[in-house]
């Protein structure tokens, strides 16, 4: 598990306040990863009537705005529990890229940036070019 700092040095990935400048407020964020969460698990209907058309894309998003959220909350709340647990799920959408490289949306692919300044930057990458294609609150 990575748990480099999050400050990006050398490394060309928006800080944090310009990646989330366009995200749902935590709060809402947290009850909608919440919500997919549930979908998947079947704990909770979802929208549709069955498996999304595509799959890999819905759980990518998924992974995404789950480790966002959590790189989110450990840049507001600093402390060992909130970095370990954004450091963890920024490393799982690192792994689900790796397998699935055409779903990548940033200018680098995970290995480019991940191993140079840990996955949290990673994720604010992905989550700036998925900001930038109109996604965000979906």
């Amino acid at each position: 598990m990575d748990i480099t700092p999050d400050n990006g040095e050398g490394i060309d990935v928006p800080p944090p306040h310009e990646a989330y400048a366009h995200a749902p407020d935590l709060r809402r964020e947290m009850h909608q990863v919440l919500a997919l969460d549930a979908e998947r698990d079947g704990r909770r209907a979802g929208p549709g009537t069955g498996p999304p058309a595509d799959a890999p894309a819905a759980e990518r998003a998924r992974l995404l705005r789950r480790a966002a959220l959590m790189d989110r909350l450990a840049s507001a709340v600093p402390g060992p529990g909130p970095v370990v647990a954004a450091a963890e799920t920024a490393d799982q959408l690192v792994l689900y890229d790796r397998r699935h490289p055409d779903l990548v949306a940033g200018p680098h692919p995970p290995d480019a940036v991940a191993p140079a300044g840990g996955s949290r930057l990673y994720v604010r990458q992905e989550y700036a070019a998925w900001t930038a294609a109109g996604h965000p609150g979906t």
